[in-house]
C-alpha cells in the first residue's frame, strides 16, 4: 500500500491487486461493501495518517479506480461540512479536538544541511515552525494554520523532497525534545545559515 498527499485535503492511496489478494479481497469484491472492504479502508485511514498525517475529521468523498494491470486508487478528499447537517455545539467540540491534534504536522530530516535546504527554500512565507533536535535527529514542528492554502501544496512537497512525515508529536517533542530554533524556524535558519 502506497499513500501520497497530494494536497491538504486529499490523499491517493494506491493497492496492488497482490495486496488485495493477501487480504483475501477479489478484484470483483472491491467494489461491494462488505467486511472486508470496510477493515480495508480503514486500514488505508490509519496508514493515511500515520504515514502523511491525513485525518478523516468530517464528511469525506472516496474515488475508486482501477489500473488494470495494477491495482486500485482510492482518492479520499475531506469536504465541508454541510450547513444544517449536525448540531453546531457537536460541530464546534469536534472542531476543539481536532485543532488540539491535527492543526499541527512535524516532519523528520536526516541531516541538518537538509533542515537548511528546506529553510531558504520555505523562508520568507509566514510559516510558524520549531526545529528540535530528538534522538539526534531534525525534527520541525509546524503550525499548519500558518501555511497559506494557495502555497499548501508547494509547502508539503519541499518538504517532503529533503524530509518525512514523522508522526511524532508536538507534546513529545516539547516534553522529550531539545527545541532548537523557536518561532519562524525556516525564516531564522536561512538567514543565519548560506546555501
Amino acid at each position: 500500500m502506497r499513500v501520497e498527499r497530494i494536497a491538504k485535503d486529499k490523499v491517493r492511496i494506491f493497492i496492488s491487486f497482490d495486496d488485495l489478494e493477501e487480504r483475501g479481497i477479489d478484484r470483483d469484491e472491491i467494489w461491494q461493501n462488505g467486511r472486508k472492504v470496510q477493515e480495508l479502508f480503514w486500514d488505508m485511514m490509519e496508514t493515511a495518517y500515520t504515514e502523511v498525517g491525513f485525518e478523516i475529521a468530517g464528511p469525506i468523498a472516496v474515488e475508486a479506480f482501477t489500473m488494470p494491470s495494477e491495482g486500485v486508487y482510492v482518492i479520499v478528499t475531506r469536504v465541508p461540512s454541510l450547513p444544517g447537517g449536525r448540531d453546531d455545539e457537536e460541530d464546534e467540540l469536534d472542531a476543539e479536538i481536532a485543532s488540539d491534534y491535527f492543526s499541527t504536522f512535524v516532519f523528520r530530516f536526516a541531516d541538518f544541511e537538509d533542515v537548511v535546504r528546506v529553510s531558504h527554500a520555505l523562508a520568507g512565507r509566514g510559516i510558524e515552525a520549531t526545529l528540535y533536535d530528538y534522538h539526534g535527529e531534525y525534527h520541525v514542528f509546524i503550525e499548519e494554520d500558518s501555511v497559506r492554502e494557495d502555497v499548501y501544496d508547494a509547502v508539503w512537497s519541499v518538504l517532503h523532497e529533503y524530509g518525512e512525515y514523522s508522526a511524532v508529536t508536538a507534546a513529545l517533542l516539547e516534553e522529550y525534545g531539545r527545541a532548537i530554533v523557536r518561532r519562524r524556524a525556516f525564516d531564522r535558519i536561512a538567514a543565519q545559515f548560506p546555501l
